[in-house]
């Protein structure tokens, strides 16, 4: 299985709409970190988006899987970027 760094770009415009779902972004976020599928999460201090890494069977299973975001299923997010990557140091399980 790959390793998947997501980038989530978030514009002010859309603030309320994620202020609106974030409780159900993160409960999310929590059921797929305990099942294994989201190994880190979180926002970027500047208010501009977060990082997800995530596991997946390819850039096309990852992006299915985050079709069930909340944040992305109510359109609260404006940019999404996918790449694989690879762990070479850190704490995560290779």
């Amino acid at each position: 299985m790959a390793t998947y760094a997501v980038h989530y770009t978030y514009e002010p415009p859309k603030a309320a709409l994620r202020d609106h779902y974030r409780p159900l972004h993160r409960e999310w976020l929590g059921e797929e970190n305990a099942a294994g599928n989201v190994l880190l999460a979180g926002p970027y201090p500047d208010g501009s988006g977060a990082l997800i890494v995530i596991r997946a069977e390819s850039l096309d299973a990852a992006e299915a899987f985050l079709a069930n975001d909340p944040f992305i299923a109510h359109e609260a997010v404006d940019g999404v970027r996918v790449v694989e990557w690879t762990q070479v140091f850190g704490p995560l399980d290779a």
